[in-house]
Formats: C-alpha cells, sequence, structure tokens
C-alpha cells in the first residue's frame, strides 16, 4: 500500500519497477503510468510506486528530461536534509582516500554522478581548485546546498580549497531546461581566486590546467593509471601519440624513458599546450609535436617509413549516441588498423574508447577485425577501464564507458 508522504507519488511500469528494484535510478517518461494531479516543481522531489503500490524510491522530477525520474534514495525513512546530504560526500570522499590514497585525491573525481548516488553531478578536484558540472534539475535546484558542503567535508579533512568553478556550458544541460554558462561559484563569505588556472602533478608529471576554457572540466582524469602503465612499456621506444590532446600519454611514455615521442593532435591550441607541458617538465628535447588529423596523418606515415613501435590511440568518444556507433565503429577500426601496420612485429599499442555506446565486446570484435585485416596478431598485455575514482556501478552500465587495451603486435 502506498504510504502518504509529503512529496508526490508516481506510479511507474512494471518493467520500470524490476529496473529500479535491480539497482538502475532512471525512470523514462514513457514508463510513468500514473502521476499526481498538482506536478512537482523541476528538479522537486517525489515517490516512485510499483504497479501493485510498493514504494521503489524518492527520485527529483525532471519535466523536461526523458528521464523523467533520477532516484536518489530507497529509504523511505531518509529526510533528504543537510545531514543526509554531507553523508553521501563524506562517503564518496572517504572511498577515494581509501582506494587511491592521499598523493592520488589530489587530483582526482570528488563525485561521478549516479556512481556515487548524486544523479546529474560530476566534481573534479585539481589541486586546490573544483570543477563543477550540473546536468540535472534536481541537483541545480539545490546547488547552494550541494558545494559548500562538499568544499566543507574535504577541508574538515586538511585539503585545501581555494575556489570553485562551474563549468556548466555543456549542451547536456539543454535536455534539462537549464541555462548554460560557466564561472566561480560564491562561496559564502568568500573570495574566488583571481585566475582560473592551475598546475597538478599525475604520476610525477605537471600540467596546466585550465578550469574555465579547458577541455570538460578542465582535464581528463579517467586515464590516470592507464598513463601510467603506458609510462612503464615507454623505455627506449619511439612513440606516436595520436589525438594527444594536452599530451598526457605523450608525457607519461617521455618520462618513462622513451627514446621519442611524436604528439599529434588537430586542435592547434591543444599543441601548444602540450609542447608547453614538455617544457615545464624538461622533457622537450625528446618530443615533437604535430598539428594534424590522425586519420589524414596516418595512411601518410603508412605509405613512408615505419619508424614508431609504440603507438597510442585515445581518441575522443566517437559517437554519443546508440544510432552512430555502427558509424564509430568504422572509424576506431581504421586507426587501430592502420596502426597495427605501421607497427612492427613485437611493438606495442594502447588503444581505448571512452564512448559508452561502444561497449567492450562491440570495440572487442572491431579489433579483432583490424587485426585479421592488418595480418597481426595480438599479445594482450592488459586490459584496463577507467581510474577508481570513477566508479563503475554494475547496475548502471552508463558509468562503464572507457575501454583500454595494451598489445603486443606479434
Amino acid at each position: 500500500m502506498k504510504t502518504v508522504r509529503e512529496w508526490p507519488a508516481f506510479t511507474v511500469t512494471k518493467k520500470a519497477a524490476a529496473s529500479l528494484a535491480a539497482g538502475h535510478p532512471w525512470v523514462y517518461d514513457n514508463e510513468i503510468t500514473a502521476a499526481p494531479d498538482q506536478l512537482p516543481e523541476p528538479g522537486a522531489l517525489a515517490d516512485v510506486f510499483s504497479p501493485r503500490g510498493s514504494y521503489l524510491g524518492t527520485a527529483f522530477y525532471s519535466p523536461a528530461s526523458r528521464i523523467r525520474l533520477r532516484v536518489i534514495s530507497k529509504n523511505a525513512n531518509d529526510k533528504f536534509d543537510e545531514a543526509f546530504w554531507q553523508r553521501r560526500i563524506e562517503y564518496a570522499w572517504a572511498y577515494r582516500r581509501q582506494v587511491m590514497g592521499q598523493a592520488d585525491c589530489q587530483c582526482c573525481r570528488v563525485i561521478f554522478g549516479e556512481a556515487d548516488q548524486m544523479p546529474g553531478l560530476t566534481v573534479d578536484r585539481f589541486g586546490p581548485l573544483l570543477s563543477v558540472q550540473i546536468t540535472s534539475v534536481g541537483m541545480e535546484r539545490i546547488k547552494d546546498l550541494i558545494l559548500p558542503l562538499i568544499v566543507r567535508v574535504l577541508r574538515a579533512d586538511g585539503q585545501r580549497i581555494d575556489g570553485v568553478f562551474e563549468r556548466n556550458d555543456l549542451a547536456l544541460r539543454d535536455k534539462e531546461s537549464l541555462p548554460r554558462g560557466k564561472g566561480w561559484y560564491p562561496l559564502p563569505g568568500e573570495t574566488h581566486p583571481e585566475s582560473p588556472l592551475t598546475e597538478i602533478c599525475e604520476n610525477g608529471v605537471y600540467y596546466a590546467v585550465d578550469v574555465e576554457n579547458g577541455q570538460k572540466t578542465g582535464f581528463f582524469l579517467d586515464q590516470k593509471y592507464n598513463r601510467r602503465a603506458v609510462a612503464k612499456l615507454a623505455a627506449g621506444r619511439t612513440v606516436l601519440d595520436c589525438f594527444t590532446h594536452t599530451g598526457s600519454f605523450a608525457l607519461n611514455a617521455a618520462m618513462g624513458g622513451a627514446a621519442h615521442v611524436t604528439a599529434v593532435d588537430v586542435s592547434a591550441t591543444a599543441i601548444e599546450m602540450a609542447r608547453r607541458n614538455a617544457v615545464r617538465n624538461g622533457l622537450e628535447s625528446r618530443m615533437d609535436f604535430v598539428c594534424a588529423d590522425v586519420f589524414d596523418l596516418l595512411p601518410q606515415l603508412e605509405a613512408g617509413p615505419h619508424n614508431y613501435d609504440f603507438i597510442i590511440l585515445d581518441p575522443p568518444a566517437f559517437t554519443k549516441a546508440r544510432s552512430t556507433a555502427k558509424s564509430a565503429l568504422r572509424g576506431y577500426k581504421e586507426i587501430n588498423l592502420r596502426a597495427m601496420r605501421l607497427l612492427p612485429r613485437g611493438g606495442y599499442l594502447a588503444t581505448a574508447s571512452c564512448s559508452h555506446f561502444a561497449p567492450a565486446p562491440e570495440f572487442v570484435k572491431m579489433l579483432h577485425a583490424a587485426a585479421h585485416d592488418a595480418g597481426r596478431m595480438l599479445r594482450q598485455i592488459e586490459a584496463r577501464q577507467q581510474a577508481p575514482d570513477h566508479p563503475i556501478l554494475w547496475e548502471v552500465p552508463e558509468t562503464d564507458y572507457l575501454k583500454f587495451y595494451l598489445f603486443q603486435v606479434v
């Protein structure tokens, strides 16, 4: 039987009820079978019930999105007050401290949305700065509670936090009818830093990070340990790092003792930043930088002398929708096929995909096909995923997105 509570109630389909019971937190618009006469305000709380009237959870209500309800708790006794959210944040931070350690938590993802039961909230730490993205109207509604709480929890653990920058300039906010924008969040009683620029150290490599204008929240943290794995293999190698962005894999390879590293990206701005990062780390004498489209460059290199014995492929997501997944896999196959042909037998290949819509089985199938067409065999060294500060909830497949493989070509 339904329990009378202070917020409105929605009834969902049997299929949605089963999905919620299994752990997935979303209810789509076409899965709602009964709604209250007085609909909640955007971002307000609502209870969710099964067709038989069983309580399934309490959720943020989002009238503009196809994801109409985002469950935040299945405990009917939760009050969703400051103490509730502080416990959530403390739990998320304690997890990072445990699995990553103090040093690696200086730059890490503090909150990873649904994986931390805080749907639509991403918080990345870059030393003394927090970079925040909000993609759900529910989190937007309570951000003046949540953001100061995150700062309080981290400072209580002895962490230095000087400011919070909102990177809410992403298109995903359109789906929730949220305005786009970016700027410093006004922490109560504090002044924000003068500059959105900071410096981080990851795996012993220093990077300049621009939380205002850098990609996503300012820097890609999810490949932290995959970059470390590349560095271990790079000693003495001649490395080609494709889609280098600001040079993270290339710099790790050079720091790991590569004989020479060529870093390639289509963005002149990214290449210039990678070059500056190389100088900052004293690695510029063993690196060069090429501004080029990888899809054009690899065929050119294939036609000439084969000088590289370690190739890294870390492209941006080729697909952000299920409808374009097949086209994306063709793109992944092309670059992997050409890289395998470029490599000598005994050479090494690091290859990745950061798209959830190119799932691991399909990505592996593509790699098999590319190796077959290239006339190569692959000796797997490691199969890896995102760093544990981007935790994967098995019940929420959307949290499982990064594929990363290390091979020797034989």
